[in-house]
């Protein structure tokens, strides 16, 4: 059988916890054939970012052209992208992209380092508005609407508020949250979708956890799966190489991609 054509457009991370290499892991581990183009390169480790250097825009438009006028693809994933310039330029392009497109709206990275300015954040709602389905987690899902925070019996109504507002499908994700139960919602314009929970991990080793979901949720989308099972196979495989850390770093650890394979096969 074929595998499906994932092209992941994101930020490199030296570490290889987040950005392009989990996205290359992820992409691989669930039978995908990845391809990348890479937004930006940064010297980063599990304690923060240490620099970062943006693609020009033409270079990062070169790399999606040469992959999609080839190869072509099955499914988007889109993650970190550096400027303005560069999510406009992709949304104008990918405007008539004819499979599932995957948005991580990334504005932080897990060290808290700051990935995205306000006008590349404000540039993303051209990109929500093509997107099939967007994955933020609470700080960005709060940044996207216009809040300082939101409360735990907020989140439903903010998801449905950025839904309603750029007519796409918002998974919010509830790791930021409270409690031991972590709550993810699905949601659209016209309200939930589903949603799905499970028992909070205790750990410092979650560098890349929102890369690996979207990669592993863009995935499944390119394999046929429908949207709510895609969801569900792409957080199962995100919790289990959480589980499957390495324990490597000082600081936010990555996870076990390479672990969780056989778990899946087993």
């Amino acid at each position: 059988m074929t595998a499906p054509r994932i092209l992941s457009v994101a930020g490199s991370d030296s570490s290889g916890g987040a950005g392009i290499q989990a996205d290359i892991k992820t992409i691989t581990m669930l039978g995908g054939y990845a391809m990348t183009a890479i937004t930006a390169v940064t010297a980063q480790n599990t304690c923060g970012v240490q620099g970062i250097e943006t693609m020009h825009p033409d270079l990062v438009m070169d790399q999606v052209e040469s992959c999609l006028t080839d190869i072509g693809a099955d499914a988007i994933k889109i993650g970190m992208l550096g400027s303005p310039e560069i999510a406009m330029r992709l949304a104008e392009r990918l405007d008539t992209f004819p499979g599932a497109i995957v948005f991580d709206p990334v504005m932080v990275a897990t060290s808290g380092s700051v990935l995205a300015d306000e006008a590349t954040i404000g540039a993303f709602a051209a990109l929500m508005q093509i997107a099939t389905i967007v994955t933020p987690n609470l700080p960005e899902l709060a940044a996207l609407t216009g809040r300082d925070e939101i409360a735990e019996e907020d989140v439903f109504d903010a998801a449905t508020e950025l839904a309603d507002a750029q007519d796409t499908i918002v998974l919010a994700k509830g790791g930021h949250g409270e409690g031991d139960q972590v709550i993810d919602y699905v949601v659209s314009s016209s309200g939930k979708i589903a949603s799905f929970g499970h028992q909070r991990i205790e750990t410092r080793h979650t560098h890349g956890t929102g890369c690996t979901l979207s990669a592993a949720l863009a995935t499944m989308l390119a394999h046929g799966q429908p949207l709510t099972h895609a969801i569900r196979i792409a957080r199962a495989f995100t919790r289990a190489a959480i589980e499957q850390a390495p324990g490597f770093g000082e600081g936010s650890g990555p996870l076990g991609h390479h672990a969780v394979r056989k778990l899946f096969e087993d």
